[in-house]
């Protein structure tokens, strides 16, 4: 149960399935399954992310790096090594390289962002030559490995997808472990699991980039600085719930800025300027990055496709099966991405459409609204994108705001359903950690852009 107080969020239990309905995610594709309980990340060891690059390769974590060099040759050349990060938020990450290699942090490319509370190696490319001091960098839980020349810099979902190694830990010793995931294993392979969006989109511990992307949206600055400042979720570490509500009541920036935690940089940085520039919150605002801007437009994407796919199944319809007025989006022959050729389901090419689903080659898919997203042409789902705006008491021409047209959000489409590949079960043990419970090691793959935990949250529930 998630209820609000004056200017605090709180989940009754603080359990993550708690948080995920605040983002969204309220369904399960598995829901005739019993789950196995526990927890996964009680380390960052507990969970290895390989990414798989677009020609299939799962990168390695303990490979050997051995002397790179790099020959100039067009002025745009670009350096690109696999970065192994333990623990570490991605961006954290990328600023450190980035300040080490004295270059902005734009310099750098990646295909996607990976899990904080994790072991995961990636591909990164960095713009010029930085062979050099790449090959003799030294930072904290980072570690550059096979740094090669490149002739292109790798772009946002530019890899095939990643590879999973999670260790579910503090399980009932009475479960029968194998048999209850090897249920589960066997629909997310055959039939898929629901494609939700992850709370990495919004904020694990502050699932609010939603929401904060709204008031942006909606130009209501001193909303935008409550939400992302002052206002406090149980969730959240006491230390940062305490100054945010110091700050709530009292109102002293002075002493905010002095002693809100180093890690609340975008905080920080709208606290500071509102002490030299007070009242000024859109001024404080525009001092969030654009790459964070960014991210927050995406979660305002995302929370409605989350809502609309949850709405969906709440209301008796199947995610598996297309009902008239689905819209169908044929896969490429190449790497199996969705394309632009797109069918409204209950017409002369249904039978087509049912069979290139059973074969994967076509998904039933839900819209990321944006400026050119025309509604009408997503006849079934539109209707529960109306419930939810009215729920919500969001107008759409929120969608059509200059704002999403700068940022490019110009809208998409994404798969409903997603199917699971290379599940395993490798291990079940006793648990070394948590007394009188046992452990399971599984691992799995999926394509960019699909979310580990919504795999973890099928098996466990």
């Amino acid at each position: 149960m998630t209820y609000k107080q004056d200017s605090i969020i709180i989940f009754e239990n603080n359990n993550e399935k708690e948080i995920e309905k605040f983002a969204g995610v309220g369904s399960y594709a598995t829901s005739s399954i019993d789950g196995i309980g526990g927890i996964y990340k009680h380390t960052y060891k507990d969970f290895i992310v390989r990414e798989i690059t677009k020609e299939g390769e799962i990168l390695r974590i303990k490979d050997i790096s051995t002397k790179s060099y790099f020959s100039r040759g067009e002025n745009d050349d670009f350096t690109e090594f696999d970065l192994v990060k333990l623990n570490k938020e991605p961006f954290k990450a990328f600023n450190l390289i980035a300040s080490a290699l004295k270059v902005p942090i734009s310099h750098l490319s990646y295909s996607g962002l990976k899990d904080r509370c994790s072991i995961s190696v990636q591909k990164v490319t960095v713009k010029g030559n930085h062979v050099e001091k790449l090959n003799n960098l030294k930072l904290r839980n980072i570690f550059i490995k096979n740094i090669s020349l490149s002739r292109k810099s790798i772009q946002l979902g530019s890899n095939k997808g990643n590879h999973f190694t999670v260790i579910i830990r503090n399980i009932d010793s009475d479960i029968d472990v194998e048999t209850r995931i090897l249920k589960v294993f066997e629909t997310l392979s055959s039939k898929g699991f629901l494609n939700y969006y992850g709370l990495q989109r919004f904020g694990t511990f502050r699932p609010n980039s939603h929401i904060i992307a709204k008031y942006i949206l909606r130009n209501e600055y001193e909303n935008v600085f409550n939400e992302l400042v002052l206002n406090t979720y149980s969730s959240e570490s006491i230390d940062s719930q305490l100054v945010r509500n110091k700050l709530r009541k009292d109102g002293n920036m002075e002493w905010a800025y002095a002693n809100f935690p180093k890690s609340l940089n975008y905080e920080r940085m709208m606290i500071h300027h509102l002490i030299d520039h007070e009242k000024d919150f859109k001024g404080s605002v525009q001092k969030i990055p654009s790459y964070l801007v960014k991210l927050l437009f995406s979660s305002f994407q995302s929370y409605f496709f989350n809502k609309m796919l949850t709405l969906r199944i709440k209301k008796g319809f199947s995610p598996f099966e297309p009902v008239n007025g689905d819209v169908i989006v044929i896969l490429d022959d190449d790497n199996g991405d969705l394309t632009s050729i797109k069918y409204v389901y209950g017409g002369r090419y249904d039978q087509y459409l049912k069979e290139a689903i059973s074969l994967n080659r076509a998904y039933i898919v839900i819209p990321l609204v944006g400026y050119n997203t025309e509604m009408n042409e997503y006849p079934f789902m539109n209707q529960f994108f109306e419930d939810i705006l009215n729920e919500e008491k969001i107008d759409s021409s929120i969608f059509k705001n200059e704002l999403f047209r700068q940022y490019d959000f110009k809208g998409a489409h994404r798969a409903m359903v997603i199917k699971l590949s290379d599940a395993k079960i490798l291990k079940v043990s006793k648990d070394d950690v948590f007394q009188d419970k046992q452990k399971v090691k599984i691992e799995f793959s999926l394509p960019r852009g699909s979310y580990a935990t919504m795999v973890l949250r099928e098996l466990m529930k």
